[in-house]
């Protein structure tokens, strides 16, 4: 199915569209890690639940690498192996055209920055990281600049964006269910209706 057309469908057949998207390309590896893509939506998703009930802020934890693999994504820019370079934004801009709320989008676009953000107020936090991680910084700009993270710390889901940010890096292990899809396919409905 074209973006476009998606993008006027029913709530229902977006969702079946994001989660058929979800399986099939989330089956593939997560870029450099021992889990797949999918695994690590879930994870994350599960994270975020242990927090909040609020859909917005799940889904944007389970959606937040979608843009690696949006349709065309295979012409997108990469990181070499890692995936798709801007994938925060594009994965953003692809929910909010499909109606998915601002904070949900936000929280999406802002996972790489909240990384990069992380990387300059605590140094430590870079040591942390998962080496494809540490490699997709490389990429990504870096740790902000000083003015960036005084910028970014004015951002009305501030918080928000660091927790995503840290549910992202817990979001490896090996072995964790992914039984929860019917779970989110209802959250997503729901939040597109």
């Amino acid at each position: 199915m074209e973006s476009q057309t998606l993008f006027h469908e029913s709530p229902q057949k977006k969702t079946e569209f994001l989660f058929e998207l979800l399986i099939k390309q989330g089956n593939a590896g997560y870029i450099g890690e021992q889990i797949s893509q999918l695994e690590h939506a879930v994870q994350a998703a599960l994270a975020a639940e242990k927090v909040t009930n609020d859909p917005s802020i799940i889904l944007a934890a389970l959606f937040h690498d979608i843009g690696h693999f949006v349709p065309g994504y295979e012409a997108m820019e990469t990181m070499e192996e890692f995936g798709v370079k801007d994938h925060d934004k594009i994965g953003a801009e692809f929910l909010k055209n499909l109606g998915f709320p601002e904070k949900t989008c936000q929280l999406v676009g802002s996972h790489v920055d909240a990384k990069r953000y992380l990387c300059y107020k605590k140094p430590d936090y870079l040591n942390r990281l998962s080496d494809a991680s540490k490699k997709t910084l490389e990429f990504q700009g870096g740790a902000m600049t000083k003015e960036e993270a005084q910028k970014f710390e004015q951002e009305p889901f501030f918080e928000w964006y660091l927790k995503i940010r840290v549910w992202d890096e817990m979001a490896k292990e090996i072995g964790i269910s992914t039984q929860r899809m019917t779970h989110y396919q209802t959250l997503c409905w729901e939040i597109l209706s």
